[in-house]
């Protein structure tokens, strides 16, 4: 797995769930990230380079947990590595997508991610095919430093939700896509602001599902009866920084971290036995 930073560890907590059996290796690109404010062309590059890298490692998929990198980098990783290398590649904008256009109602999609994300429209493109699919779309920034922060309950995570949700809202949106890994950090203050009518759909557990199939459909399942699954987590910044997000997105499983010998900015994480595990790569954040 991939990402521009350590949102994508929430796709990675829905592959552990989903897949206890599998193994994972995942790369935070926090040296560069967030990708939302680059261009596509510099988040294609860094992208390119670090899926390069996974795939160098003999993962058997790839997971692009970034919205940003998602928009900007899917048509050439599916060529590059599953045309090229028959590595399959999952990203986090389709499933979504395909999701929210399957359970709304009333036809109006709301859509809450980063400005880059919003811009590129991706999700637009994704859905423009189903007819009767109106999207609305808010760009919340401020939600990722919150998420950093561990910021997610309390009176500014309230205001902040409001304030951004205030437009989607006005919508009359039944279906929201939270369209930023980050986002499931700040699942309570989300819903309570959009209410209990409004069905709320994470990238990430959706994402998940997606693995499980193409795993399934080419027969690489990891069966229970292999060695204990051990996880590896590696950042291109600073290895103690990620560590503290890490356990704060992913959970108490991220132990024992420290740098590995496969570069500058490396940490390495081994999960009990007793918890669920995933190599598939990650690539993740905003």
């Amino acid at each position: 797995m991939f990402d521009s930073g350590v949102g994508g560890l929430t796709v990675a907590r829905s592959v552990l769930d989903q897949l206890p059996h599998e193994q994972v290796l995942y790369i935070g690109d926090t040296a560069n990230g967030p990708y939302g404010p680059r261009d596509i062309a510099e988040v294609r590059s860094l992208a390119l380079s670090i899926m390069d890298e996974l795939v160098d490692c003999g993962v058997k998929l790839l997971v692009i947990a970034c919205n940003t990198a998602s928009a900007a980098v899917l048509h050439d990783a599916r060529e590059r590595y599953t045309l090229g290398r028959g590595v399959p590649v999952i990203e986090v904008i389709h499933p979504a997508a395909r999701t929210a256009a399957r359970v709304t109602r009333n036809g109006r999609v709301g859509l809450i991610a980063t400005r880059g994300t919003v811009d590129s429209r991706a999700y637009d493109d994704a859905l423009q095919a189903v007819p009767g699919v109106e999207l609305f779309s808010q760009a919340c920034p401020r939600f990722v430093a919150l998420a950093e922060r561990g910021v997610t309950t309390g009176p500014e995570a309230l205001d902040v939700a409001e304030s951004y949700l205030a437009p989607v809202k006005a919508a009359d949106v039944d279906t929201l896509i939270l369209g930023c890994t980050h986002y499931p950090l700040l699942v309570g203050p989300i819903s309570y602001v959009m209410g209990e009518d409004v069905t709320l759909v994470t990238s990430s557990d959706e994402t998940a599902k997606d693995v499980y199939r193409a795993l399934a459909r080419k027969n690489l399942l990891r069966g229970s009866d292999g060695p204990e699954p051990r996880h590896e987590f590696r950042s291109t910044g600073d290895p103690d920084a990620f560590s503290v997000l890490a356990r704060r997105f992913l959970g108490p499983e991220v132990i024992a971290v420290g740098r590995t010998s496969s570069g500058p900015g490396v940490v390495g994480a081994h999960v009990p036995p007793d918890t669920p595990s995933l190599p598939i790569a990650l690539q993740g954040s905003a």
